[in-house]
């Protein structure tokens, strides 16, 4: 009996050193290991907010400022798109966009799996929905050849409610807004993702004619939640109120509705789904600065499982993944805020089609 015993201990000696091998090579071949089991490598948030915010101050001009015309705006919300070799949903999304006459597009953040022809296909599904966007929004000019009017030798669209020409599609300001997500960061994928969208951590206005005298805004912020975390830098900025409106306040300028962006989850939809990762304290502070920001709807993905609550006043949306591969089926994975000409809000789920081809 005490050789067996001793036996059995050198066999679980052997199988803990053989576990603790493969957590060494795992855990330093990555940047962390997640608690949902998704390896997460590449840039960490610290750096990410850092650089985003850096670009953010360098170009706050660049950044859309929106105006709401007649008696509402809408906007459109998707996610976890996982974007491989077919775009289909994407596409549709854009077009429901551009069908609805939604001011925006928000996403919350999987947009692509990681890989260089995923983000191709990803800039070229975008491309193609700035032409159709410039086609619907826009005043087409060609110039043609004056020796063969049949020749075009090139096309500018001009906006005339800003007075501004583009000469070329990629200059159009899509209203296209996502936050970055856990699978958009794998395998360094933070250069990918920046290189088409910029800033994981930023804001705009949406400018809103109340009847009053008074400037009116509706503010969205987006974050930066990633690796499940917001990180020091993040807290720290948004506790210096870089999101917060107290300047324009002075001014006489008034926020009507906040609606925040984020993709990984606060609240768990499910027993048997993944609850958030946020440490419990960085759960607390953003509970709580949602509610000091007055936020009127916080969306959230990275679950693929709808969810919905209120706390605090606040309500939290938590939408299901639109990929077709995750939702392969037809199915309500979009959802569109409608902003009345008074504040007030209202939200339906809208329909997706597409099916993936065999």
């Amino acid at each position: 009996m005490y050789t067996l015993i001793n036996n059995i201990k050198k066999v679980l000696g052997l199988l803990a050193t053989a576990v603790c091998f493969i957590m060494t090579v795992v855990l330093t071949s990555c940047e962390k290991v997640s608690p949902t089991g998704v390896l997460i490598a590449g840039t960490g948030v610290e750096d990410r907010v850092l650089m985003s915010n850096q670009y953010f101050k360098n170009y706050m001009g660049d950044m859309e400022i929106f105006a709401a015309e007649g008696d509402e705006y809408t906007f459109l919300v998707g996610a976890d798109s996982h974007v491989t070799t077919d775009c289909g949903r994407m596409e549709e999304m854009f077009q429901i966009g551009l069908d609805g006459n939604d001011l925006l597009y928000a996403h919350l953040g999987d947009i692509a799996d990681t890989k260089a022809e995923y983000y191709i296909n990803l800039d070229q599904c975008i491309h193609s929905a700035k032409l159709n966007y410039a086609e619907k929004k826009y005043e087409k000019i060609e110039i043609r050849d004056p020796n063969d009017s049949t020749e075009v030798l090139e096309v500018m669209y001009v906006d005339t409610l800003r007075d501004l020409v583009y000469s070329e599609v990629d200059d159009i300001k899509f209203p296209f807004f996502p936050v970055v997500g856990n699978h958009d960061i794998t395998h360094n994928g933070w250069a990918l993702w920046s290189n088409l969208f910029h800033s994981s951590f930023y804001d705009f206005y949406v400018v809103c004619d109340d009847g009053s005298a008074d400037l009116i805004l509706d503010h969205f912020i987006f974050l930066d939640t990633a690796n499940g975390t917001l990180g020091k830098e993040q807290v720290r900025l948004i506790e210096e109120g870089v999101m917060d409106d107290r300047a324009m306040e002075e001014y006489g300028i008034r926020t009507r509705n906040t609606f925040v962006f984020s993709h990984t989850n606060i609240f768990r939809p499910q027993s048997f789904q993944f609850s958030s990762t946020f440490a419990r304290e960085e759960t607390f502070f953003l509970l709580n600065q949602l509610k000091e920001w007055n936020a009127t709807i916080v969306f959230c993905g990275h679950v693929h499982k709808w969810e919905e609550d209120t706390v605090g006043g606040v309500l939290y949306l938590t939408l299901d993944s639109m990929s077709e591969r995750n939702s392969p089926e037809e199915g309500d994975y979009l959802v569109r805020v409608h902003v009345k000409k008074d504040g007030t809000c209202s939200w339906e789920k809208v329909h997706m089609s597409y099916v993936a081809k065999e």
